[in-house]
């Protein structure tokens, strides 16, 4: 009973009633002004085509397009006050005031870590890569900084501990989920330890991630701990362009000088202290040295923005790292979906140009759009030896069908996809030739590409590539390899519900 009325009584219970109320109450008052004033009529009317005509007008990714199309043109009373509620429309000014302010910091901020021409001594397909990271993202690339990768959520978990113990001035969190448990509590415990000794302690959360996992008011919880927290886009249940973007990064920094991220959220399933869908498989990668201010900028413009303050970075800045021997080159980069320039997508149809020998992709998703599709098509045929690992146990099934709908083409061009046995797979990473790799938040998929807020690490010529290239290997040793002679998988029924589902993939 008493789960009964935690589920009934749950906020997102009201939040999605509230939805559906207002899209029945909007469909209701469209149709009856409709029915009695033809001069609302043709203002609907007119409307949608208006609609229809930004759709096509815009710079959407062609699926979105199409998807927003068979929605506005088969209902033109109701569908375009719908898409300029929900879909569509500019973004609002102060947003963009907001927004570009960001960029503006964040450029003032590294500028004078910028080096991408020092990488011309690798050739220009490394310097290429930091030099539209440095100019279009604001993200340096940097030496003398250590990396270390993680294959799995069990290993980090300790490290991270490990690490937060240590922190003497501030430790700054960003995570899209975070979930009471053996993972949170732990990191909870020494936060408040930490803060408790005068260690400045920040937290941002999404709230549409962790919608299902803390309660409304779990801020002012944190504020009761000495740990200052924001949250992310505060889910307000109003039909609102504002559902598009969420928090996806995953931040954990440490005075500065040491830096976690990568698929992983503050979760008991990512370190497999709870089962779900089977063993779950995902990465994350450490940074100690330079690059850690990099992502400290990162987490101070989005505190910024959250708060609505601006204020001087320079006084988290660490003292200069201790030289290392040679590290490689390490870039950590963001995207937000509000600057039109998706980094995300960039940086891996960067890669995968540039790879001659092998790309090899972990994903959980294989969402992707026509230029990913054609970019990895064209390596493969160009004798590339292209591999993908996705989940075989879905986290979604919806997306799941859709990931399987995108195999043929891939297949046909000589791609080579396997699914991961044991469970869901996670970790979002590129290696390409044992020269690039990145590791980071960016699934393949419409939202994470082009609608949230993410990061990740752009590495050249590090130590840890071989890592990643071998965890990759490994963990081919328990998929299975999948065929287009397979026909439970990709029978002409089948297919077609997959394509169907795959036309309106990009709206969810």
């Amino acid at each position: 009973m008493k789960k009964l009325l935690y589920i009934l009584f749950h906020r997102s219970v009201f939040v999605g009633l509230s939805l559906i109320a207002q899209v029945v109450a909007l469909m209701l008052m469209v149709g009856f002004f409709s029915e009695h004033t033809t001069g609302l009529y043709w203002f609907f009317i007119f409307l949608s085509v208006a609609a229809a005509l930004l759709i096509v007008g815009s710079r959407m990714e062609p699926a979105y397009k199409i998807a927003w199309l068979l929605l506005v043109l088969p209902f033109p009373v109701f569908g375009g006050i719908f898409y300029l509620l929900v879909g569509g429309g500019q973004i609002p000014q102060r947003t963009s005031r907001r927004m570009k302010r960001i960029a503006e910091q964040s450029e003032e901020n590294l500028r004078e870590d910028f080096k991408a021409d020092d990488l011309l001594t690798l050739g220009e397909d490394a310097a290429g890569q930091a030099r539209y990271l440095e100019d279009f993202a604001h993200c340096p690339a940097y030496t003398n900084t250590e990396t270390e990768y993680f294959p799995v959520g069990d290993l980090v978990f300790p490290r991270m501990l490990e690490e937060l113990r240590k922190a003497e001035r501030y430790i700054f969190l960003e995570y899209f989920i975070i979930q009471p448990g053996v993972f949170w509590d732990s990191v909870l415990e020494i936060l408040e330890e930490k803060a408790a000794q005068g260690v400045e302690v920040r937290l941002i959360y999404d709230d549409m991630g962790c919608m299902f996992t803390l309660p409304r008011d779990y801020n002012e919880q944190m504020a009761a701990r000495g740990i200052q927290c924001r949250v992310f886009n505060r889910f307000v249940p109003v039909m609102s362009l504002r559902f598009n973007n969420r928090d996806h990064r995953k931040f954990l920094i440490i005075d500065g000088k040491v830096g976690f991220t990568g698929g992983i959220n503050l979760a008991d399933e990512y370190i497999n202290r709870r089962e779900r869908f089977g063993h779950w498989k995902d990465s994350a990668i450490l940074l100690e040295g330079d690059a850690v201010w990099s992502m400290a900028v990162m987490f101070l413009t989005m505190w910024d923005h959250c708060c609505g303050w601006e204020e001087e970075f320079h006084h988290f800045r660490p003292e200069p790292a201790p030289a290392r021997p040679w590290t490689g080159y390490v870039q950590p980069y963001t995207d937000t979906p509000l600057d039109r320039e998706a980094v995300g997508q960039a940086v891996y149809l960067n890669m995968i140009g540039k790879a001659r020998k092998y790309i090899y992709i972990t994903t959980p998703y294989l969402v992707i759009d026509v230029a990913t599709n054609t970019a990895l098509c064209n390596a493969a045929k160009s004798g590339v030896d292209v591999r993908i690992i996705t989940p075989h146990i879905p986290d979604k099934r919806y997306v799941f069908e859709v990931t399987r709908a995108h195999y043929p083409p891939l297949l046909e061009a000589g791609v080579r996809i396997y699914e991961y046995t044991p469970g869901f797979i996670h970790a979002k990473n590129f290696v390409v030739d044992d020269r690039f790799a990145t590791v980071g938040t960016v699934n393949l998929d419409y939202r994470s590409l082009f609608l949230h807020f993410e990061d990740g690490v752009w590495l050249c010529e590090a130590p840890c590539i071989q890592d990643i290239r071998r965890d990759f290997e490994e963990t081919l040793r328990v998929c299975q390899r999948i065929s287009l002679r397979q026909r439970k998988y990709f029978n002409p029924i089948i297919q077609l519900y997959r394509n169907i589902l795959r036309i309106f993939a990009p709206l969810m």
